[in-house]
C-alpha cells in the first residue's frame, strides 16, 4: 500500500564535506563538488524508494559567495547541471522545486542562466505526483525570515505564526522531520530555521560524497 503524502517524511541534508572529501584524495575542491553533485543524483534515487515525500538539500547559501570565483563558477555549472536533470527526474516521478531569494530581489545574485535552469525544470517536472525534491540555492534562513516579516507588515497584517508561514520563500514546503549534516559539523548553518525548528537532527562523520543509503535510512529512523 502506498504511504499517504500526510505520513511520507520530509528530510533536508546540509550537504558538507565536498571539499575535504577532495583533499583527502589529493584532488582540487571543484572535484569534490562534482562528486557531490553526481552523489545527490544517487540519493534522490535511493529516496524515492523510501517514504519520503520531500527531500530539501542546501546547494548554495547566501554566504557562499565569499568563496574563491572559480569555485564559485563551477559550484553554480553544477547547479545548472542538476536542475538539467529533468529526464531523469521525469523518469523517477519526482518533482524540482527551488528556494532561495526571490529573483528580483535587490540582494540576489542568481546569474541569469541557473535562472534560466531552475525556471524550466520547475515547468518541466511541475506535473510529477512523486517526490519533491527541493534545492535551496542562494539561500539563508534569517534571510527567509526577513522577507516574511517585511512582507507581512507591509500588507497592514499583524506579525503571528500564521502569517510568516504565508509569507515564506516556499510556503508549501512542510516541516522537516528530520535534518541531516554530513561531514562530522555540529550545527544547522542557518539552514531551514523555521522549518526546522522541531526536526530531528542526524549528524555524520560521513562527507557528502560518501553519504549512501545506509546513511540516509539511519536518519530516517530518527523520525519514526
Amino acid at each position: 500500500m502506498a504511504v499517504e503524502e500526510s505520513q511520507r517524511l520530509h528530510v533536508a541534508c546540509i550537504m558538507d564535506g565536498n571539499g575535504r572529501w577532495a583533499a583527502a584524495r589529493d584532488l582540487p575542491r571543484t572535484e569534490g563538488h562534482t562528486e557531490g553533485e553526481e552523489n545527490l543524483a544517487r540519493i534522490v534515487r535511493v529516496a524515492v524508494t523510501r517514504d519520503i515525500g520531500w527531500l530539501t538539500v542546501f546547494g548554495f547559501s547566501t554566504e557562499n559567495w565569499v568563496r574563491p570565483r572559480a569555485e564559485v563558477r563551477h559550484i553554480l555549472g553544477l547547479h545548472e547541471k542538476l536542475f538539467g536533470r529533468v529526464k531523469e527526474l521525469n523518469e523517477l516521478n519526482v518533482r524540482i522545486q527551488w528556494i532561495g531569494r526571490p529573483f528580483d530581489s535587490p540582494s540576489a545574485r542568481t546569474p541569469k542562466y541557473v535562472q534560466r535552469a531552475i525556471r524550466k525544470a520547475i515547468n518541466d517536472t511541475a506535473s510529477n505526483t512523486g517526490m519533491t525534491l527541493t534545492v535551496a540555492f542562494d539561500y539563508g534562513g534569517r534571510a527567509e525570515l526577513m522577507s516574511a516579516v517585511r512582507q507581512v507588515r507591509a500588507q497592514g497584517q499583524p506579525v503571528t505564526p500564521e502569517t510568516i508561514e504565508k509569507h515564506l520563500y516556499l510556503p508549501e514546503l512542510p516541516p522537516v522531520d528530520v535534518m541531516v549534516r554530513t561531514s562530522g559539523e555540529l550545527r544547522v548553518s542557518n539552514f531551514l530555521l523555521w522549518q526546522g525548528a522541531g526536526a530531528k537532527i542526524h549528524f555524520t562523520d560521513a562527507s557528502w560524497p560518501e553519504f549512501d543509503g545506509a546513511d540516509l535510512d539511519r536518519a530516517i529512523a530518527l523520525a519514526r
